[in-house]
């Protein structure tokens, strides 16, 4: 890649990494453990912050995607740009809308624990397959 789409990209990239890691493995499970914060008053918060993060991912992505497009990219940074990009889309697409039925079953008063949901489980395996492919798209951005 040429050096001035490397640096874009690569600082693309680091970015978009920082904000899931912060929102998605610190943020999101420590706000059910802080006190006061019932089940409605965490999700209500939960998914301001994700419909944010989300919205800035999808900037981050489109930033990245034309930095690596006009970059001459080597497979090595097409391939985690495929897959972090992918994985965004299957997101935002597929999972958000059935955990935000959930959320919204809880909120109108569902017992969360009656009906489980594995749409939780599929996003954190998600953003961890994600976690992966910008780290390996930041340093291969950057090599």
């Amino acid at each position: 890649m040429d050096s001035t789409s490397a640096a874009v990209a690569g600082a693309g990239t680091f970015l978009w990494l920082g904000m899931v890691l912060a929102i998605s493995f610190l943020e999101a499970p420590l706000k059910f453990r802080a006190p006061g914060v019932t089940i409605p008053i965490g999700l209500g918060i939960g998914r301001r912050v994700f419909r944010a993060l989300n919205l800035a991912e999808a900037v981050l992505a489109v930033v990245v995607i034309a930095a690596v497009a006009t970059g001459s990219p080597s497979a090595g940074v097409v391939t985690p740009t495929a897959v972090a990009v992918a994985v965004l889309v299957i997101q935002l697409g597929v999972v958000r809308p059935r955990l935000n039925r959930r959320s919204d079953a809880v909120l109108a008063g569902e017992d969360p624990a009656e009906h489980r949901s594995r749409a939780h489980l599929y996003y954190v395996a998600l953003e961890t397959v994600k976690v992966v492919a910008l780290f390996w798209l930041g340093c291969a951005a950057l090599a």
